[in-house]
């Protein structure tokens, strides 16, 4: 007999070992192909305007794998863009990891556009996304937003009671033609990571990194800088002297190589003097040098007091129920191929997932088809895309919502 329950307990003790991956769920999974029309919908957003861009089945000109790196492309210059897909089950990140994931390729080259997703709200309605544009309210929109040189980030932005918020870490993106991953991982301690190519990038605390709550420490309005305090950092020296005959140095001078015109007539014009001239000997007005301040004390701020309206927050990574996985973006050279989009409660899966979709075999694959075909985008001479990019990111600016 205690041979048989022992043969039990290892038995149960080896089942245990396998819950915790049985208990992950995958609530979206998005790999395009042939069908995805049936998932997706477009917005009516831009579109009687005719500023509305079209999505394309594609893979590009360079990939991995000419069926699995199929995905959905931007297809037309200067146009707005939007795609949205209802999740099968909605998701509520209580007490569960939530884990966002896609991959873009910007083959194009792209100088100014976003490459970012959004998860929206389950309430958030059909006939409200039927209308989905930039007001329509989100939960998190993460992902690379490149414009010229002054915009490369990736963005990390919460909606929170009512208003966007944004990561306040700067977090840069890879800048090239080639597919990337991006992970975002929010965790019910309330810290988050962000990943790019199952690579972590950025990691910390919510509260911390972004404007949740009030600050825990606010300075102290009623306190008043000393009356010895001392802020001047550079001082006169005292034991400095102006030097004997400082002030009859004149500024200007006659002009010792003018001549009197031999037109000039004392008489009509009165008596000729030479143009004056500034003096090369004349230092301007004297001051002692400066020396620093033995009594500076630095700038004098007001001391921190706890704020009495700080409140903790232990469910800062809770969202509302999640619903729908949307791409709304103003993209002015088109081109960008998104992918692989996931949204689970398990880390693990999604690396398993980034890999076996892309990262394992697929990365290599894709940038030596890339190299073969040279270093710039297939088909577009080097000189005109620099004379595009230089006329573009004038405009493109102009039109990039950074939210």
């Amino acid at each position: 007999m205690v041979g048989r329950a022992t043969l039990l307990l290892v038995l149960g003790l080896l089942g245990l070992s396998h819950i915790g991956p049985a208990l992950a769920e995958v609530y979206f999974e998005e790999k395009f192909d042939a069908t995805w029309q049936q998932r997706w919908k477009t917005s009516s957003w831009k579109q009687s305007s005719g500023e509305a861009g079209e999505w394309a089945l594609s893979h590009g000109s360079w990939y991995g794998d000419k069926e699995a790196d199929l995905g959905i492309s931007t297809s037309q210059d200067a146009r707005f863009y939007t795609l949205y897909s209802k999740m099968p089950k909605p998701f509520t990140n209580k007490g569960k990891d939530l884990v966002l994931q896609f991959s873009v390729k910007h083959e194009q080259d792209i100088d100014c556009g976003g490459g970012y997703i959004k998860l929206l709200p389950s309430s958030v309605t059909e006939s409200e996304m039927k209308d989905f544009s930039g007001d329509t309210t989100y939960s998190i929109m993460f992902g690379p937003d490149i414009c010229g040189l002054s915009t490369r980030r990736v963005h990390t932005i919460f909606g929170h009671r009512g208003e966007n918020k944004l990561i306040k870490r700067e977090v840069s993106p890879v800048v090239d033609t080639l597919t990337h991953v991006y992970t975002l991982i929010v965790r019910p301690d309330n810290t988050y990571s962000i990943l790019i190519d199952n690579e972590e990038k950025q990691t910390g605390a919510l509260e911390d990194d972004w404007a949740f709550l009030e600050p825990k420490e606010i300075e102290d309005a009623s306190a008043t800088k000393p009356d010895d305090w001392d802020e001047r950092a550079m001082i006169e020296d005292p034991e400095d002297k102006k030097p004997d005959g400082w002030d009859d140095i004149p500024k200007e001078i006659p002009d010792e190589s003018a001549e009197k015109p031999e037109d000039w007539d004392d008489d009509e014009d009165g008596e000729w003097e030479a143009p004056m001239v500034p003096n090369p000997e004349y230092k301007g007005e004297w001051k002692p040098k400066m020396i620093s301040n033995p009594n500076f004390k630095g700038v004098w701020t007001r001391p921190k007091i706890p704020n009495p309206k700080y409140k903790p927050d232990d469910k800062l990574y809770e969202l509302p129920e999640l619903g729908w996985v949307g791409f709304e973006l103003w993209q002015v050279k088109a081109g960008s191929i998104f992918d692989n989009i996931l949204v689970t409660d398990d880390a693990a899966y999604a690396k398993k997932f980034a890999d076996e979709t892309f990262l394992a075999s697929g990365a290599a694959a894709e940038k030596e088809m890339k190299e073969k075909a040279g270093s710039g985008p297939v088909g577009v001479d080097a000189t005109t895309a620099a004379d595009e990019e230089e006329e573009s990111d004038d405009d493109g600016e102009e039109e990039h919502d950074e939210l």
